[in-house]
């Protein structure tokens, strides 16, 4: 029997087991066990895929909470812990001859063992196998292989950003001049696009897509996921939902209407939001733009036709966006429905009536339908709901 499991693909561990830094840039409290227990308890996401299992120390932990009883290790892949089954994964900065710029991809690996054996392959080719999101040196197509050889699965990550990803810098127009496109098996959108812009590209009507969170804080994560029709939620599950067979597959992507993401828009280096026809800002006189998504996919676009029976894409607003709504009231919500999956999709405005004000409800209820004004985002500010 399938079943329906959200999952949230991306997201960082701030600090080991000996709170040394692993994503310099990460929290100090998104700690291996704090994800687990917070995806657990207070999200409500079944499947989760923490991006920096190649780290010894993140692996230390993991066979430590085995070792106490407090997860599993599971034949298909994947560690169960509570309710919710980890994949063990590894993002990685590619930057080989090929390559216009640096390109982010996420690795997964389906046992410890598996990624154990990954991590002794890259500590020779990174400078610093504790950190996340390091420089490999090597090429992409020997990172595939390698990924293959130990029975993983190779996603670019967060493709249109313009910074370190595929089309953001990565090429000039093709994943083709980088990828050997047999050897990828999903493609991730990234927070400033949805299904309906990637597949303007014919080359990603391929592949299914993925909507993560790209976690930094505890709070980020399920700020994007999807839903996944699967037996149980595992690694070999996952897999068999990527290519769409025995009947697993993405149901549903919940993700940021892209205007909300922070590189949207076309800006000049200052921040100014700048039409793309224009040469100059004509708020402060420079010539130099960051170039938005949605600018970017417009200059790639290629496809006639559009990709049949893809998954419907919902443009998802996270509780902490919505105006009013506090920690207090946050707080207060998970008290009374136990998760944020089951406030953003099962509560109904009657319940909603008993633990809120009647306006803060309404507004989750039209967030939930995607009834929302908002200002753009771009060149590394988010956008705003108003």
């Amino acid at each position: 029997m399938l079943n329906a499991f959200f999952a949230d693909l991306h997201i960082h561990i701030g600090r080991d087991m000996y709170h040394r830094p692993v994503k310099i840039t990460g929290s100090k409290t998104l700690t291996l066990s704090n994800i687990l227990e917070e995806a657990n308890v207070r999200k409500g996401i079944h499947l989760i895929g923490v991006v920096d299992c190649h780290v010894p120390s993140v692996q230390e932990e993991i066979e430590n909470l085995i070792q106490q009883g407090k997860a599993e290790e599971l034949s298909q892949g994947g560690i169960r812990f509570g309710n919710v089954t980890l994949l063990l994964g590894s993002e990685i900065e590619i930057y080989d001859e090929n390559c216009q710029g640096p390109i982010h991809v996420l690795c997964f690996l389906p046992t410890l063992a598996k990624i154990a054996q990954f991590t002794a392959w890259l500590r020779e080719r990174v400078t610093n196998i504790q950190l996340s999101s390091q420089r490999y040196y090597g090429t992409a197509l020997e990172l595939q292989q390698k990924v293959k050889a130990l029975a993983g699965i190779f996603i670019p990550a967060h493709v249109f950003t313009p910074f370190k990803s595929l089309y953001g810098k990565g090429v000039q127009a093709s994943l083709k001049e980088v990828f050997d496109p047999t050897l990828i098996d999903g493609i991730e959108l990234g927070l400033s696009s949805d299904s309906t812009m990637a597949d303007q590209l014919e080359e990603l009507h391929a592949y299914s897509f993925l909507s993560n969170s790209d976690a930094h804080s505890l709070k980020k994560i399920g700020r994007e996921y999807q839903e996944i029709l699967l037996a149980e939620p595992n690694f070999t599950e996952f897999f068999l939902a990527l290519k769409e067979q025995e009947g697993r597959k993405i149901l549903r992507n919940f993700g940021f209407n892209p205007m909300l993401g922070k590189y949207y828009s076309t800006v000049c280096v200052n921040g100014h939001q700048q039409a793309h026809s224009q040469k100059q800002c004509p708020v402060c006189g420079v010539e130099k733009f960051i170039m938005g998504v949605a600018e970017r996919i417009k200059f790639l676009a290629n496809a006639t036709t559009s990709k049949q029976d893809r998954p419907p894409y919902f443009h998802h607003v996270p509780l902490e966006y919505l105006p009013k709504l506090g920690l207090k009231t946050y707080e207060k919500l998970i008290q009374a429905f136990h998760t944020e999956m089951n406030i953003l999709h099962e509560v109904t405005y009657e319940e909603l009536l008993e633990v809120i004000p009647s306006s803060l409800a309404k507004k989750i209820i039209e967030m939930r339908k995607g009834n929302i004004s908002i200002q753009p985002g771009g060149g590394g500010t988010y956008g705003k709901v108003k």
